[in-house]
């Protein structure tokens, strides 16, 4: 395999396109080697209608580069987009440890008599509100749905005017209801007040929505309020779902709509639930990079390890890590961090995270809680100082095992009686049906079965003798 000289921040090119008028797109190149100067150079397969600044150069060692693309004005809409197979550019790189010029000609002809090049090719896609808005209008999902993917700001960053002419062509075209529920669940910010009743009915035909489908969908804080009130046709169904599977939850996460996922989550809607396709609303969230969605669902307890059914296994962490989202990779990282401290016994690590608003709530692969790892290890102080933090206590791991239990398994008897104190349920069962008195039994733990059974654990039953069972 042919050995990579530089790396470059996107392999496809991604241009704002506009019609009639110039527009750009910058690319950096790193190079790789620590050692050696990098040449590159630049080549396009339509120099009809790009130019390129510059054309080529010299990157030092361990340094960067940075070149514009420019798309010449055009007055037509490319063939095709948001990927053009047509166009598309080469990057040829080579070492030039002997290269002093940065003159471009000079490099451009020292590449022409070079043989032996790594090169790299890029892709050309054409994005932007103007090719969304044709997308939208032609009711093409398709199309809409990969600029919004190369594109994930763009619906959360554009202006109000904007946004309610977006709205108003979703609205008229061919996939009116399939549409808005696409810019919707992409980040589309609109007021409660920009959709008529007209198109609201179609939604809840089309989608399944209910009333409290639209009002969490579109910010309607008070009409959910008043929904979630009135008593008349029986109690209100919080996790009612749409043709999706998707909650009310769903719909507010994915619209950044705090006020009514909190209220939701307050009148005790699954925090958790799954639509159809697996995702949870903390994973819609994180996918859009809502930042302050993803907080708030954290600091409401949601369950920040749940993965996903379908979405290639990934867990909203591993999304967040994928898509680059720096500050969601930090918000959920603290209770990774938790966990370590705890399982470290890093007291002073742990007080400043839970004092800073860490969650509790996060396991491993395993099942097991920061609580389960602190008492396993014995660390009693770091049991302690969670529990005053509200953790549960009677947590359990994939295999129903409680703190109590793992601190048992780890012999740790001051442990033991520290959980016991603050109510931990002395005769509590794993899966399997084994109480903590059971483990210590079978792990040889005398000390800690004597004080497990002082401190009321109900020993199990002798076995019956054949004459007294034949009685």
């Amino acid at each position: 395999m042919e050995e990579r000289l530089v790396e470059v921040s996107n392999e496809e090119v991604r241009i704002d396109f506009e019609l009639g008028r110039k527009c750009r797109a910058n690319v950096s190149l790193r190079s790789l080697s620590s050692t050696t100067p990098i040449a590159f150079k630049l080549q396009t397969s339509s120099p009809h209608k790009f130019l390129v600044n510059p054309t080529c150069g010299i990157i030092p060692p361990s340094s960067q580069a940075s070149f514009q693309i420019v798309l010449k004005p055009q007055t037509q809409l490319p063939s095709s987009f948001p990927r053009s197979p047509s166009d598309r550019f080469l990057i040829k790189t080579a070492p030039a440890p002997n290269f002093s010029s940065s003159d471009p000609i000079t490099i451009s002809s020292w590449f022409s008599s070079f043989t032996s090049t790594s090169d790299l090719k890029l892709k050309v896609a054409y994005v932007g509100l103007f090719l969304l808005r044709h997308a939208v209008s032609a009711g093409d999902i398709y199309v809409v749905k990969h600029i919004i993917k190369r594109q994930k700001s763009l619906l959360t960053q554009i202006s109000l005017s904007d946004t309610e002419s977006l709205l108003k062509t979703a609205a008229e075209s061919c996939n009116s209801s399939s549409m808005i529920s696409l810019l919707l669940e992409s980040g589309l910010c609109v007021k409660p007040d920009s959709i008529n009743a007209e198109p609201e009915s179609t939604w809840m035909v089309s989608n399944g929505w209910t009333r409290i489908h639209v009002a969490a969908a579109f910010d309607r804080t008070e009409e959910l309020l008043t929904l979630i009130r009135r008593e008349e046709g029986g109690p209100l169904d919080l996790d009612c779902r749409d043709r999706e599977g998707r909650t009310p939850l769903h719909l507010a996460a994915s619209r950044g709509n705090v006020e009514c996922a909190t209220l939701l989550i307050e009148m005790g809607a699954d925090k958790d639930a799954k639509s159809q396709d697996g995702r949870t609303a903390l994973y819609r969230a994180v996918a859009n990079g809502d930042r302050q969605m993803v907080a708030l669902l954290i600091m409401m307890g949601v369950d920040p390890t749940t993965y996903t059914a379908t979405v290639h296994d990934r867990s909203p962490i591993d999304v967040a890590r994928d898509e680059g989202y720096k500050q969601v990779v930090e918000i959920l990282e603290r209770g990774e961090s938790v966990l370590t401290a705890a399982r470290r016994g890093e007291l002073r690590d742990l007080k400043l995270l839970l004092n800073t608003g860490a969650i509790t709530n996060y396991h491993d692969q395993y099942g097991l809680t920061a609580l389960h790892a602190a008492s396993i290890k014995g660390h009693t102080e770091a049991v302690s100082m969670l529990l005053d933090h509200g953790m549960d206590l009677e947590c359990q791991d994939m295999e129903g095992h409680t703190p109590l239990h793992l601190a048992v398994e780890g012999s740790r008897l001051e442990t033991v009686e520290v959980l016991i104190n603050k109510g931990a349920n002395i005769n509590i069962k794993s899966r399997r049906g084994s109480t903590p008195l059971d483990m210590a039994r079978a792990l040889g733990h005398d000390c800690i079965s004597t004080l497990l059974i002082n401190r009321g654990a109900s020993p199990p039953p002798p076995p019956q003798s054949p004459s007294s069972s034949s009685s």
